[in-house]
């Protein structure tokens, strides 16, 4: 049994320079966990909440005060002094505490601030590292890494969010990382030659202006090969097109049902979109396409599905939202074949936990997941290893607060010698 003695919540900054939740809890042993919370710009509708004050006059409305009371007063009057048993336990009195269906009451980031730090806490007190705690696993991730930013993450004129490199050749983590370092360094490179921008987005990747997503497309395939790699043998490419956004931007031009790329006043249809998405992994060595459709578009998700899950990795991000609920609908209608994990979509360790249970009972892949609001903490790259998922997101190789990440990993590599790469394994997986 655990005890928790001690927990402080206090208000902190993430990479955005906006409030989050920071929490501190103490067990009876004496051993401590801390956890800092991210927050996505680009969020599904069926997210568990992130409770804002809305006070104006701090923040600009965004404080977290709400949560950090409800953390500091509520949830640790119910808590403290009382024995967990294990993480589950913790977790559904927290549910159970808040009593709503998307953590409304009590706060997903609150939640999920003390889900993690209790775990961080009791994985020392069980003498184990973060991702023993978590599973199992031993397998380190293939990083998706983001290197051009679009979208609601960058000022720049290209709709779509993210366009990603994968080092599926690699051997080790530890090369799969410098590879993905030299590309971003021989991208910056092109960028510069061609009199483009090279500020970076939300995520740490570049953001200049295009004249397509497709440009965006094949500026990765010359910096794969300018840096002396194989498009589709060392690198495969993914994206996240964030369609949920053209969806709810077609609607404010009276477009409903369609999908609207408002940086560059582009209207598509279902049909066309789906066409679209076709056409570019017929051009492009794209291994993984996320958001390819909107949260609520299935009858679109269910043709895109039927045409490519055979080929690629659809995966549903504002889709499924990380619940569990969500996925099983996708499951039973046959939507997607991969679900994006994020922590503070759901708001515990345990249902975060269960949605990649239910992923591979079912044969979707799972990807783990920072958001663009992050912080220095390295939660997920513990979570990727021990739940042996195989994939990660978190960013460019570039803002420290994506890079901890990759450093993690990096330890987790040279202390545990029994680690595998999962590399060139998850083409046997996507293409099965």
């Amino acid at each position: 049994m655990s005890k928790i003695t001690k927990i402080d919540a206090l208000e902190i900054l993430d990479s955005r320079a906006n409030p989050t939740v920071e929490v501190i809890l103490e067990l009876d042993n004496k051993f401590i966990g801390n956890s800092k919370v991210p927050s996505g710009a680009s969020c599904g509708k069926y997210e568990a909440v992130e409770l804002r004050d809305n006070d104006s006059n701090r923040y600009n409305g965004k404080g977290v005060l709400k949560a950090i009371n409800n953390i500091n007063k509520t949830i640790k009057e119910n808590i403290i002094n009382k024995d967990f048993a294990n993480q589950e336990e913790l977790d559904n009195y927290l549910i159970k505490l808040d009593n709503t269906n998307n953590k409304s009451n009590l706060g997903a980031n609150a939640i999920l601030g003390v889900s993690c730090a209790f775990a961080k806490a009791k994985a020392m007190s069980e003498d184990k590292n973060l991702y023993e705690y978590f599973g199992n696993g031993l397998t380190l991730p293939v990083p998706m890494m983001n290197v051009l930013n679009g979208g609601k993450h960058a000022d720049n004129n290209v709709s779509s969010q993210e366009f990603m490199i994968m080092p599926v050749g690699a051997n080790t983590f530890s090369e799969a990382l410098r590879w993905c370092s030299e590309v971003y360094h021989t991208l910056k490179k092109i960028l510069k030659e061609n009199n483009l921008t090279t500020s970076v987005g939300d995520e740490g990747g570049f953001a200049p202006n295009l004249k397509s997503d497709e440009e965006a497309l094949d500026l990765l395939v010359e910096a794969i090969k300018k840096a002396g790699y194989k498009p589709g043998v060392d690198f495969f490419l993914a994206c996240d097109i964030a369609s949920t956004e053209m969806w709810e931007e077609a609607k404010k031009i009276n477009k409903e049902g369609n999908y609207y790329f408002w940086k560059t006043d582009e209207v598509k249809t279902k049909d066309e979109m789906i066409d679209w998405i076709i056409s570019l992994c017929e051009k492009y060595p794209l291994l993984s396409v996320e958001d390819s459709l909107a949260e609520d578009d299935f009858e679109g998700w269910k043709k895109l599905t039927e045409k490519l899950s055979n080929k690629i990795q659809l995966v549903g991000d504002d889709l499924f939202v990380t619940n569990t609920n969500r996925l099983q609908m996708g499951i039973n209608k046959n939507l997607a074949n991969s679900i994006l994990i994020k922590l503070n979509q759901i708001g515990t360790i345990t249902e975060t936990i269960n949605a990649c249970n239910l992923a591979r009972k079912n044969n979707y892949t799972s990807v783990i997941s920072h958001r663009s609001g992050e912080t220095e903490d390295t939660t997920i790259a513990d979570l990727v290893v021990g739940l042996n998922t195989g994939q990660i997101k978190t960013g460019a190789p570039c803002r420290s607060d994506r890079v901890a990440k990759y450093n993690r990993l990096l330890e987790i590599e040279y202390f545990n010698k029994n680690t595998k790469y999962y590399g060139k394994d998850i083409l046997k997986e996507i293409k099965k």
